[in-house]
């Protein structure tokens, strides 16, 4: 994986969500002065992804407030991606805000260093600082989903400035140094 105070890699990918009908096509740049949460899963359609992809949409509020945007990648095609927002199948998604990107020709997360050897994404998570700075990474087994209550966590730990000991939530002291 990357490291933690490194510049993330730039990356060109077409997106899509239930808000826009048409993929747009977004940078790392397009996320420049803010958050970003940029997660990587293994395949739409399957057991794992739409239940991370769900509670992840239904943080977006929480994550907004603290003037971050989410991204979620996997190198499945937006063809792809539409069918998973639209479909009328018990792992589909439906009406989602959540952005979903297309890193079809593998690139990005050959970039981010999370491309599996099957050809998929790990499940992995990076916190991109608003100068687009690895603040947090993170990566785990394809079979475990991970935790966007942690995630929200981390994001206020790392924007409260201070040092946060383990188990920090918003509202608890910080350290003195």
């Amino acid at each position: 994986m990357l490291n933690i105070g490194q510049k993330a890699p730039e990356f060109k990918i077409d997106t899509v969500s239930s808000l826009s009908s048409l993929p747009i096509q977004e940078t790392l740049e397009d996320y420049k002065g803010k958050w970003l949460i940029l997660f990587f899963y293994p395949h739409d359609f399957s057991i794992v992804c739409p239940t991370e992809i769900k509670v992840m949409n239904s943080y977006l509020p929480e994550f907004n407030k603290l003037d971050t945007e989410v991204l979620a990648v996997s190198t499945d095609s937006i063809y792809t991606h539409r069918a998973w927002i639209k479909a009328d199948y018990p792992n589909a998604i439906g009406n989602i805000e959540l952005t979903l990107g297309s890193d079809f020709d593998k690139e990005m997360s050959k970039a981010y260093d999370v491309l599996s050897p099957k050809g998929a994404p790990f499940r992995a998570l990076y916190i991109i600082n608003p100068e687009g700075v690895i603040e947090y990474a993170m990566m785990t087994n394809n079979n475990v989903g991970r935790s966007s209550k942690e995630t929200l966590r981390v994001l206020e730990a790392l924007q409260s400035g201070g040092l946060c000991p383990m188990d920090w939530t918003l509202g608890d002291k910080t350290i003195e140094e």
